[in-house]
């Protein structure tokens, strides 16, 4: 199946800007991301497999983050996007090397088997794939019962967080600096626009269970910049 333009339209965006991505990530979140990365890598319950599902793997940063917490794991980390795995490639030395497996995938299409996963991540990726339905379905086909989703992502750009000045941070100041990197006038103005687009904590967890998880939570991190979402499947 080809994919959707919106799909073909992102992959490209992402490949173009794949280069200038880790950069952009420290510098706009002035090293925050480390800290999220963390937190959502400590919310993994590998269980006795010892397989975490790593989607929108990009760069690979967050597998890096599974396997650090998590020594004995293999991270299969899926992206749609190429450019994004090969440009990680570097980082995977040693037993990671090994452990870590990029592959490049649709997160609304996984090459797995029904209920071969215990747990699975998705850093700032649910917000790019539409229909996120789609994916959220495959999310839980893959995992087994108990399995759990860990999911981070921005928090809506609707909401007003630290008096309103990071929302003007993000829709004024982030393309502009993006742009400055990455030469690419239309990738930090996208970016932007799905993060205030993207729902509210209550109403993606909503989503969630409309998908059909269980025990759904979220937690609100650096006053609600990015949301932790965690929800299982069904016993």
């Amino acid at each position: 199946m080809q994919p959707s333009a919106h799909d073909s339209a992102v992959a490209g965006m992402f490949g173009g800007i794949a280069r200038f991505y880790d950069l952009l990530n420290h510098v706009l979140s002035l090293g925050i991301d480390y800290y999220w990365r963390h937190e959502l890598a400590a919310a993994v319950r590998p269980g006795r497999e010892g397989v975490v599902l790593d989607l929108a793997a990009g760069t690979l940063d967050v597998s890096l983050a599974i396997r650090r917490r998590f020594p004995q794991v293999t991270v299969p980390a899926l992206d749609f996007c190429p450019p994004m795995l090969r440009l990680g490639l570097p980082k995977l030395q040693g037993e990671n090397a090994r452990r870590i497996i990029p592959v490049a995938a649709d997160a609304k299409k996984l090459p797995l088997p029904d209920e071969s996963i215990n747990c699975l991540t998705i850093a700032f990726g649910i917000r790019n794939i539409q229909p996120r339905s789609e994916a959220l379905a495959e999310m839980l086909r893959v995992l087994k019962p108990q399995g759990r989703a860990c999911i981070l992502e921005f928090g809506s750009g609707s909401e007003r967080i630290f008096g309103g000045l990071y929302n003007c941070y993000l829709k004024h100041l982030l393309p502009v600096i993006g742009r400055l990197f990455s030469k690419d006038k239309e990738a930090y103005s996208y970016l932007a626009r799905t993060i205030c687009e993207f729902p509210k904590a209550e109403l993606f967890e909503q989503e969630m269970r409309q998908a059909g998880f269980v025990k759904t939570s979220y937690r609100k991190l650096t006053g609600g910049i990015v949301c932790l979402h965690l929800g299982e499947k069904d016993a």
